[in-house]
């Protein structure tokens, strides 16, 4: 059985899901703060190209998310995976998971 020590926690991920989860948990943070910073700002402006493009962005950064939230599980459970990177990808995932459920569950 394998041992938790503490260099372990900081070490960079060791497995092929843990590199994975930790490419998605990137990729939903830098969409994530694109979103906040670019079009949110210009959520006033009525253009073509918004209407055209955020439906699509939305749902694929939503999907970067839950995706890092559920590789990054199955790296810790199935491959052993300990990095603290990867414990990191469940954050987003949860943070999905809360949103969808609050979106189906609570009517406006």
């Amino acid at each position: 059985m394998k041992t938790l020590s503490s260099s372990s926690l900081w070490q960079r991920p060791a497995t092929r899901l843990g590199a994975w989860a930790v490419g998605l948990l990137a990729a939903f943070v830098v969409l994530f703060l694109i979103n906040s910073f670019v079009f949110m700002p210009l959520s006033s402006l009525d253009a073509w190209w918004q209407h055209a493009l955020l439906p699509f962005y939305g749902i694929f950064m939503i999907l970067c998310g839950l995706s890092s939230g559920v590789v990054g599980l199955v790296a810790l459970i199935r491959k052993h995976e300990r990095s603290w990177l990867v414990w990191l990808t469940i954050l987003p995932g949860a943070f999905v998971i809360f949103l969808l459920l609050g979106e189906f569950l609570v009517p406006h």
